[in-house]
């Protein structure tokens, strides 16, 4: 049986983006808060607050060299470490980004290639059983196909239907990968759980085709026959009979565990323009069910923080709290839900700007800002998990087969 995970993160997002000046540049947010020269330090806050569990993933692009080439260096040192401190991963293996000589997400050999890197990485750590093989799929093509921010940096719909359909295909590839390796290992797949509300009546079709949209990564990955308008757009945008049957064929639910992140900013009020603004009406309960009835498949909240940009030191608490308490309302209503996630671990750099802008911004959303200092909503977090452990493990869930 595996007690509730109460876990937080370490941001390692990775895309390219073009500047200003065409030049393309290599986001790495580890890089940006200072995790490769104080990873130590960092692993020891995540003990210093009573945490368990921590989302990582080593820097893929720095990892992956070429077909069947790594450079374990880094990744041994820090997973190492993890084991010594009995931190237990939730492996997280491409996020937002690949190495140089794979492209991007238009690369159709990126699956494959990726699933054989999925596989080397388990068979040098067969103790590690948790894995987000991709990371937020549907935000990884939306933002490198769809909204022309990273990576390929496209702006259209077969753009964003072949990122999509690689990195789906790329997830599934590299759970059937690892399982091979470790059969007792579990597959949290950390995504975006998004909703568009219509401003008014002439907006309702918009919203209702970025309200399947939104599912579709989820979809392909769990084997869920879209509807037939979604289907028509998937085949009218370049994704073929055979590819699509890929998907219902592959049964990976079995081994999954459906990761929802919550954000302020996943809200949006559209316009019958398409033009849209972000808000927060519904929160994390109301979308995470509507994820659930549809997959109904065991949960866990896999991402959230402060929803301002923390200046005002209440807001993650406040944030917290409410999150907390809609976590414990699903648990409450039947809703298998088996852990909860801060993220991230220290305050990150430059998401206020999505990563397309390398300004160097430093965002408060961390339990601990960039010199190591514990933040009110850390000291907030060690307490909730101190205060709450017993009761969430007293019906215990269980993971294994």
């Amino acid at each position: 049986m595996q007690p509730f995970l109460f876990a937080t993160g370490i941001e390692n997002s990775y895309p390219v983006i073009t500047l200003p000046d065409g030049s393309r540049h290599r986001v790495d947010e580890m890089e940006k808060t200072g995790h490769y020269a104080r990873w130590r330090e960092d692993l020891g806050l995540v003990k210093e607050l009573g945490i368990e569990v921590l989302r990582y993933g080593p820097p893929y692009h720095r990892t992956h060299l070429g077909p069947g080439r790594y450079d374990w260096e880094f990744t041994d040192q820090v997973f190492g470490e993890m084991r010594r401190l009995g931190i237990e991963p939730i492996v997280d293996l491409c996020h937002f980004g690949v190495p140089d000589w794979l492209g991007n997400f238009q690369n159709p050999d990126f699956p494959m290639l990726f699933a054989e890197y999925a596989k080397a990485f388990a068979e040098r750590f067969p103790w590690i059983t948790l894995y987000t093989p991709v990371n937020e799929m549907f935000v990884a093509a939306n933002f490198s196909a769809r909204r022309g921010l990273w990576n390929e940096c496209l702006s259209s719909d077969s753009g964003f239907v072949t990122a999509t359909k690689h990195l789906v295909k790329a997830n599934i590839l590299a759970t059937e990968a690892i399982e091979q390796v470790q059969p007792d290992s579990r597959f949290i797949q950390s995504e975006s759980s998004e909703y568009f509300h219509a401003a008014e009546p002439a907006a309702t079709h918009v919203t209702d085709h970025l309200n399947e949209l939104r599912f579709l990564a989820l979809d392909l990955n769990y084997g869920y026959d879209v509807c037939g308008t979604m289907y028509e757009y998937l085949m009218d945008n370049g994704m073929t009979r055979e590819e699509y049957h890929f998907f219902l064929d592959r049964n990976v639910r079995a081994v999954c565990i459906m990761g929802n992140d919550y954000y302020a900013t996943n809200e949006h009020i559209v316009y019958p323009d398409g033009s849209m603004f972000v808000c927060e009406m519904f929160g994390y309960y109301v979308i995470t069910k509507q994820y659930y009835d549809r997959y109904r498949l065991p949960v866990m909240h896999t991402e959230t923080n402060n929803r301002a940009d923390g200046r005002n030191e209440k807001d993650g608490r406040l944030w917290l709290e409410q999150q907390w308490a809609n976590v414990l309302r699903l648990k409450n209503d039947g809703v298998p839900i088996i852990g909860f996630t801060w993220y991230s671990l220290i305050d990150q750099v430059d998401w206020d700007g999505l990563l397309a802008v390398n300004a160097g911004h430093v965002n408060h959303y961390g339990l601990f800002d960039l010199e190591r200092r514990i933040r009110p909503v850390g000291e907030a977090y060690r307490e909730l998990i101190k205060t709450w452990s017993g009761q969430v493990n007293s019906g215990l869930m269980c993971l294994r087969k």
